[in-house]
């Protein structure tokens, strides 16, 4: 089956791990953030990695490790974790990169841009503290 619109496995974790630590009283270390999200622990532990350099949480190692947020909930956008892992979101025209099109206007429209404008717009206005 095809998906017209899917998030990138890394993308998806990013998302799912911030909510689950903005939701917790306690760290959560990336065994309990892999059980949870049903990934792999060492995907987990690379996208981790990725949002402590970005700043989003502080992590600390040991037996009572784990992640913690470093910002207020209500300051991370979706936006700001996705773009993290995969970098800035583009708003282009043509959905294969092309500056123009060989059969001199695009078929598809502006249903590309569309998509993608409305995808920035929404991630960018949702927040971690609406999914505690």
């Amino acid at each position: 089956m095809s998906k017209i619109v899917t998030l990138s496995e890394a993308a998806s974790i990013a998302l799912h791990s911030m909510v689950l630590i903005a939701r917790s009283d306690t760290k959560l270390n990336v065994n309990q953030i892999s059980e949870a999200i049903e990934s792999s622990k060492h995907h987990v532990a690379k996208v981790m990695q990725r949002l402590a350099k970005e700043d989003f949480v502080a992590s600390n190692r040991g037996p009572s490790g784990g992640f913690v947020l470093k910002q207020e909930p209500e300051e991370i956008s979706l936006l700001m974790i996705y773009e993290a892992i995969e970098g800035r979101v583009a708003i282009q025209s043509c959905p294969g990169d092309k500056r123009t099109c060989i059969i001199g206007s695009c078929m598809l429209g502006d249903l590309s841009r569309n998509m993608t404008k409305e995808f920035k717009e929404y991630m960018e206005s949702h927040f971690l503290n609406e999914y505690i």
